[in-house]
């Protein structure tokens, strides 16, 4: 039972990370290396210490990313927005990073949030153990959970592992009834490719449920932050996809049947 984690960051009254008015608890850690990530500084367990550039002033600075807190403390500062959670039907959304490499932190977390009747939303990679998604599938309400590529070997180039636990952990999370809304990051030229959008139609019109389905827009935020901790960029500039392409990239999941919408 671990009763502290490392996490980088709390973000209050979030909207886009699941229903209503949230409260997104950040972890440090992730099992991925996504070469896109738009949260690089989240991608080691460790409290790290960055050289950061200062735009403004020109110059640089040192900057510690991620700090200890106890399960007590990040239900104190939950808690106090109940109110917005109770009002929009909101709660509170745990994401990275990936929330799964802390495993024991996020099931102590969501089941305090539980006790609290306060609504739960894990975003996932999924890649992860099973064991890891069976410990918390009874604490989590919504689990939002990513599917970037179906090829494993471009899997493997652009994320660094393997997709079969990916896939294997949402068949399975399918078929036991869990609530889920699959994310689809949109990365051009990467995971936005006829191709992979084929095969991802595929994969999902031959799930023995359905679910809904979210495409995120290109985040060009990736780039700022690594530019901004001096971090290498291995995809460099990549242009945001124009509208007429995202329609199009929507319109297969509709030819399909499936319910999909465009996020941010």
């Amino acid at each position: 039972m671990s009763k502290t984690g490392i996490i980088f960051d709390i973000k209050k009254y979030a909207i886009h990370d699941g229903p209503g008015i949230r409260t997104t608890v950040f972890f440090k850690g992730c099992s991925m290396e996504c070469q896109w990530c738009h949260n690089p500084e989240s991608k080691n367990m460790d409290v790290e210490h960055f050289t950061v550039k200062d735009r403004v002033k020109k110059s640089t600075k040192n900057k510690t990313i991620g700090y200890e807190i106890s399960v007590n403390e990040v239900m104190k500062i939950i808690e106090k927005d109940r109110v917005f959670y109770d009002e929009s039907n909101g709660g509170v959304t745990f994401s990275g990073g990936e929330p799964l490499v802390q495993i024991e932190f996020l099931l102590e977390l969501l089941k305090s949030c539980q006790k609290s009747d306060i609504h739960t939303v894990v975003d996932t990679s999924g890649e992860a153990s099973w064991k890891d998604f069976e410990k918390i599938i009874n604490y989590v309400d919504l689990f939002l959970y990513d599917l970037k590529i179906i090829d494993e070997e471009l899997h493997k180039k652009y994320t660094g592992v393997s997709n079969k636990r990916v896939h294997s952990n949402l068949k399975k999370l399918i078929d036991g009834e869990n609530n889920i809304e699959l994310r689809i990051p949109l990365i051009p030229g990467i995971t936005d490719t006829d191709s992979n959008i084929s095969n991802i139609t595929q994969f999902i019109s031959a799930l023995s449920i359905i679910p809904e389905v979210t495409l995120l827009t290109y985040n060009p935020l990736n780039r700022d932050k690594l530019d901004r901790f001096c971090l290498e960029n291995p995809l460099g500039k990549l242009k945001v996809q124009p509208k007429q392409k995202l329609l199009e990239i929507k319109q297969q999941f509709v030819d399909q049947g499936i319910n999909v919408s465009l996020g941010e």
